[in-house]
């Protein structure tokens, strides 16, 4: 941390330290990258705005996604109600960083001429500076990197949780899928050393981390940088030999280079737990064509096989799209047909919505709107049950479940607690007499299923508390502000709303 004297931007001109707010829409890298901008923003004497502010920070920050459907609509609506508030409070600064930023760099200031600061997917580092530079120079500053200044793993950071933490592995993409504008925001892959990997889960499981999440826009092309192609698997083994690290996941994996060596090291790894989220997006072969989808259904299920084969209780999810320009009934068939032999334990569908800058935005056959809803609801209807299904097949079956924060929105109701189980599928399940804390992990008996959780209803079968848990009371020890939290605007499972949503790429999950 640095020392008040080095500090920038964090004190206004009565000696009042300055608050900041952080809005978060779109992917895990998004989420990522807040967790980061949040430690500048506090390495530069800032302090969080305390839950529920709702625009009354100093500072209000904008990490923004551009793969959603009306996501510049989003963001100015956004923007717009904050233009009372600022006219009332001199010194309050509004930025926008992210994905969109970085995409319509050159329009957000004219549209909404109260902004203060534009910065983009490169250069987040740079946020506590330009801050200072407009409340000098009294002027908007626009700063958008074409190339990545520095990895974000190597900034300050503020993680949200204290006993599970996001580990970047890569950033960019090479792949050309032609629904998907990440790559041209994110920027082409760019690997980070193991050694400089392995370093930080070191560090984060010193802190009391028990669960890391390997992160990159295409995880398991991990190598293709660096130039060794078993980097991943080599990766995931080194995990197993971290000592205290209970559980590791990835997201999101492409079929493309999802090799056998990976399976293998997921099946004879530990603490990589039995969860694969693998995006389809279609199962039609000239759909999936059409999206520049490096494999062919046969491909995509062979790899399904084999991962139940070597991983029997692996819950598998997946990301679908619908109405892909071109689609036809026979198109949309094979997609379903998918879905029933790859019994996913849950999908994230889109409608298909067209997306400025992407090559399908212009390809002919659009399909209407109706249609793709029709085939929307008739996929999520066939996913439910399967999903319903699926989650049965765990009734009977003993979990360690690790306690989670803020997972069971009727918690306090109900006088349970939630959690996820080692293949990430959400447990509610009865309150334990003794105390037991986030982090911490509770045995228990699966007693019912839903098509979106199970549920334990008898006593828990044991109790281990964990440095997990520690770590989390330590943090709350030391009266440390609850985060705010982020606002994915990421999928959800089940009956869709009535309004489209179209994919966010490669790295939803």
């Amino acid at each position: 941390m640095t020392s008040s004297s080095d500090r920038t931007g964090a004190v206004d001109d009565v000696g009042v330290t300055r608050s900041y707010e952080i809005r978060t829409y779109g992917c895990q890298m998004n989420v990522h990258d807040s967790e980061r901008l949040s430690g500048l923003l506090e390495d530069a004497g800032y302090v969080r705005a305390p839950e529920g502010s709702d625009g009354d920070a100093d500072v209000v920050v904008f990490n923004t996604c551009a793969v959603r459907e009306n996501a510049d609509n989003k963001l100015y609506g956004n923007l717009g109600r904050l233009a009372p508030v600022k006219a009332r409070r001199p010194g309050m600064q509004i930025a926008v960083g992210g994905c969109l930023a970085q995409k319509d760099r050159s329009t957000i200031v004219d549209r909404a001429p109260w902004v203060d600061v534009v910065f983009g997917t490169h250069n987040i580092g740079k946020l506590p500076v330009l801050l200072e530079r407009a409340r000098v120079q009294e002027e908007a500053q626009v700063e958008i990197a074409e190339s990545l200044e520095a990895f974000p793993s190597t900034l300050p950071t503020r993680r949200e949780s204290a006993y599970a933490a996001w580990v970047s592995i890569s950033v960019g993409c090479n792949n050309t899928c032609t629904f998907c504008i990440v790559p041209a925001l994110r920027g082409k892959e760019k690997d980070r050393r193991p050694g400089d990997i392995l370093a930080e889960i070191e560090a984060l499981v010193a802190e009391g981390v028990s669960e890391i999440t390997l992160l990159g826009q295409n995880v398991n092309a991990y190598g293709s940088d660096i130039g060794d192609r078993e980097a991943f698997s080599k990766l995931l083994r080194a995990c197993g030999a971290v000592e205290g690290l209970e559980r590791v996941r990835f997201t999101s994996p492409h079929p493309r280079d999802f090799t056998d060596d990976v399976i293998a090291a997921m099946a004879e790894t530990p603490n990589v737990m039995p969860q694969l989220h693998m995006p389809l997006q279609s199962g039609s072969d000239p759909v999936l064509k059409a999206m520049r989808r490096s494999y062919r259904q046969d491909r995509y299920l062979g790899i399904i096989e084999k991962v139940r084969a070597a991983i029997p209780h692996a819950a598998i999810s997946t990301d679908i799209i619908v109405g892909f320009p071109g689609e036809t009934e026979e198109d949309f068939e094979q997609t379903l047909k998918v879905v029933r032999e790859a019994r996913f334990a849950q999908a994230f569908t889109f409608q298909y919505s067209k997306r400025p800058g992407t090559p399908a935005a212009e390809m002919p056959g659009q399909i209407p709107k109706e249609v793709v809803q029709d085939r929307y609801l008739r996929l999520t209807a066939l996913q439910e049950e399967i999903s319903w299904e699926e989650n049965k097949k765990q009734v009977g079956r003993t979990l360690e479940v690790m306690v989670a924060e803020g997972e069971g929105r009727k918690d306090g109701a109900t006088h349970r607690l939630s959690g996820r189980a080692p293949d990430n599928r959400l447990v509610h399940f009865a309150k334990p007499e003794q105390e037991v804390r986030p982090g911490d992990v509770v045995t228990v008996e699966i007693t019912y299923a839903a098509p979106h959780h199970l549920l334990a209803e008898g006593p828990a079968r044991g109790v281990r508390r964990t440095r997990a848990g520690d770590a989390w009371e330590r943090r709350n020890a030391a009266g440390a502000a609850k985060p705010a939290g982020v606002m994915l605007g990421l999928p959800t499972v089940g009956v869709p709303a009535p309004l489209p949503a179209v994919t966010a790429g490669c790295a939803v999950d």
